[in-house]
């Protein structure tokens, strides 16, 4: 048996946030659904996991509240990927800094993964990267542009800067689940742009459905979750995550002078404070107490049978 994950994400305008937040909430503590939901007026954004049949349930749920349009996924995992429960209210259900834009009329073409390749491989193609830079480096598609952005928000700037140029020509974006494509798409629409193509379903779909002979994806692919990272066919990556900076940390950085599990990592040697360290020497101690005692999980704390 494994626990089922669902991504997924609705752009759907809707003012009974706080009702929809209490619905959510009640039902997936019900079921033991774990992951995080976030809700704003402009729609709903979510990854969650459980048992199969809770996961099927809630996606019905979803439907008699009113987002009966959600692009979603769906894939299995040994292991529970989320320590608790969290549903949010937020301005945005992924942080633009702009909530004005039409997304639900305005946005580029979706590409199904299927013809994904044909599109890129068009030397007439402008393949852009919308993720944020630490998540490019653990992979991309080949070929593709950096906009080399720390946060999602800068990625206007990106277009106001470097890419107005290209109003009239073919444009191909994406990003891990493909929400982030839908604002930066509907923003390039208002601003001009023509021919703007978006990855439906993000990475996540083309690695599900796409071979690793077949595939254009280079390395791995961050996801938000104790995966930390996944790669073609949906395989666990290499990665782990550093406790400390809560940045992705690749097998070389963990054979550095300046790694040191759970407490610091190259990236943020050096930087931790003293109060800081002190919270995650305390952590160490208690999984090492754990793993001594022989319960603990690298992940979570329960088994399936938890779930049932």
């Amino acid at each position: 048996m494994y626990f089922s994950i669902i991504t997924f994400y609705q752009f759907k305008k809707n003012h009974e946030i706080n009702n929809i937040q209490k619905q959510i909430k009640s039902f997936c503590s019900f079921h033991k659904i774990r992951g995080t939901v976030l809700i704003a007026k402009e729609g709903i954004n979510g990854t969650l996991a459980g048992v199969e049949k809770s996961i099927n349930l809630f996606s019905k749920e979803l439907e008699k509240i009113g987002f009966n349009k959600l692009e979603s996924k769906k894939s299995k995992s040994e292991f529970m990927p989320f320590n608790r429960l969290k549903v949010k209210i937020k301005k945005e259900i992924v942080t633009f800094n702009s909530t004005d834009t039409d997304i639900e009329n305005n946005k580029g073409k979706y590409i199904d993964s299927n013809k994904w390749n044909l599109l890129v491989e068009d030397k007439d193609t402008l393949l852009i990267d919308v993720r944020n830079n630490f998540e490019i480096e653990l992979g991309s598609f080949k070929g593709a542009i950096n906009p080399y952005t720390n946060k999602f928000s800068d990625f206007k700037k990106y277009v106001d800067k470097d890419l107005l140029a290209n109003k009239n020509k073919k444009i191909a974006i994406f990003c891990t689940g493909g929400i982030r494509c839908e604002k930066a798409s509907s923003y390039m629409v208002e601003k001009g742009f023509k021919n703007i193509f978006q990855l439906k379903g993000g990475i996540l779909k083309y690695l599900e459905n796409i071979s690793i002979r077949d595939s254009k994806w280079e390395g791995e692919c961050f996801v938000f979750d104790n995966r930390v990272s996944v790669k073609n066919e949906m395989a666990i990556g290499t990665y782990e995550l550093c406790h400390a900076c809560r940045n992705p940390v690749s097998k070389k950085e963990r054979n550095s002078k300046k790694y040191e599990k759970g407490i610091s990592c190259p990236k943020c040697f050096g930087k931790i404070s003293i109060a800081k360290k002190k919270k995650l020497l305390e952590r160490n101690k208690q999984i090492t107490i754990a793993k001594k005692k022989g319960i603990y999980n690298p992940y979570i704390k329960f088994t399936l049978s938890d779930f049932l």
